[in-house]
């Protein structure tokens, strides 16, 4: 579940680019990212679309931005060293709007800029690559023969993956020579690289040398059977999910900067967007709460009396679980089926003697799996009843409410 917002800043050289912002659709996100394309890709690219929609949906904010040049950033066709201080741009624009990136993730040639970028923006702490060329010359073989008639003329139209750019020297020039390797070997950030044995357009023998020149900790993964591109979604959404748990070792979560985080023991919720939409919030987990579409919700998550049958349930099997443990016995799995109705009889009776208090009542059907005899079940049927949960419902319970300003 995601948020796409349109993200203008403007370049190192003073030129508008025009960028993407993916949300998590629901709370805090847990860190923020900029996502940088392939060789004249651009931020619409397939792979750089699913790829960041895909860790919003895991709760990561990623800016995916056009470089100058393509897509609707205007400009010449940048090269690399502009590249790489756009992407420091990208990061002091977000950083101004409350959200410092934390992690850089780059397709292709975008992967030898973020490596090249990191350095120069403070609060980065990981990198991960796709695809990514050992050094900044190789882009330069997709000229051809042209880049002769560039250098001496000074421009050139280019044909490229089957569209036509027009080159400028200074393209070249801010291309070529770069010293990656030592960028490499000075990035000191925790650094994920993915690549395709298969890559017929930046071999697999790139991923080996940014590996030998990287320091520890790095890591590599074989994104097997996929294409440079990365076209088939199920290689796009395995990237990102990969790089979604990788990370979580090294990013900086912006719940961790929050200035009022949930006390221990407690829960909150709050208003999450929709009609009917809440954050459900514990200090280590989250979900949403929603209602079903038939009555205005997105169905987005589970309502509040499926929550409230999930914590009876829950509670039921867990100690019925460890009551079995302590005693030894061979309980090998306990199923809790809940339904909550309204006991209409017991509604009637009310009625016919005056009174409107309608009787809520919750069905526990529970099955036992493994070796017990009738009298073990016998007894987990009792202890199943001594839940604390249901004890504090059934009990003498007081619910206080207090407002804050």
């Amino acid at each position: 579940m995601h948020s796409t917002e349109t993200f203008k800043f403007t370049s190192s050289d003073g030129t508008q680019l025009d960028g993407r912002l993916e949300r998590p659709r629901y709370g805090t996100p847990r860190a923020v990212a900029i996502f940088a394309h392939c060789f004249t890709c651009g931020k619409d690219s397939r792979a750089a679309t699913f790829i960041t929609r895909a860790l919003a949906a895991k709760g990561v904010m990623v800016l995916r931005f056009d470089f100058a040049g393509l897509g609707g950033s205007v400009g010449d066709l940048a090269g690399f060293a502009t590249h790489v201080d756009d992407l420091k741009a990208a990061a002091d624009a977000l950083s101004e709007k409350g959200h410092p990136p934390s992690l850089l993730i780059g397709h292709s040639l975008g992967g030898a800029a973020v490596i090249a970028a990191a350095g120069k923006i403070d609060s980065v702490t990981a990198v991960a690559t796709l695809g990514a060329p050992a050094d900044t010359d190789h882009v330069l073989q997709n000229l051809g023969d042209k880049r002769e008639v560039v250098e001496r003329e000074g421009e050139a139209v280019v044909k490229i993956a089957g569209r036509e750019f027009e080159v400028k020297k200074r393209f070249i020039e801010e291309t070529a020579g770069q010293l990656q390797e030592e960028h490499i070997a000075k990035l000191h950030k925790p650094l994920l690289i993915m690549h395709s044995p298969t890559d017929e357009l930046v071999s697999i023998d790139n991923a080996s040398k940014i590996f030998n020149a990287a320091k520890h900790p790095k890591s590599f993964l074989s994104l097997d059977g996929a294409d440079h591109l990365l076209m088939d979604d199920k290689d796009a959404y395995y990237a990102a999910n990969v790089i979604a748990a990788w990370s979580e070792r090294y990013i900086s979560s912006l719940e961790e900067m929050d200035d009022d985080p949930p006390l221990d023991g407690t829960v909150r919720v709050e208003t999450a967007g929709g009609k009917f939409a809440q954050l459900f919030a514990t200090p280590s987990h989250e979900f949403i709460l929603d209602e079903p579409k038939s009555i205005g919700g997105n169905d987005d998550g589970p309502t509040p009396y499926d929550l409230l049958l999930g914590a009876i349930g829950g509670c039921t099997a867990m100690t019925v679980q460890m009551y079995a443990d302590r005693k030894k016995w061979p309980l090998e799995k306990v199923t809790v089926e809940l339904e909550h109705n309204r006991d209409h009889a017991q509604d009637c009776l009310s009625d016919a003697a005056g009174g409107d208090d309608k009787i809520e009542v919750i069905d526990k059907a529970i099955r036992f799996e493994g070796d017990l005899d009738e009298e073990q079940r016998a007894r987990l049927m009792e202890i199943a009843d001594k839940c604390p949960v249901h004890r504090t419902i059934t009990g003498d319970l007081h619910i206080h409410s207090t407002l804050v300003k």
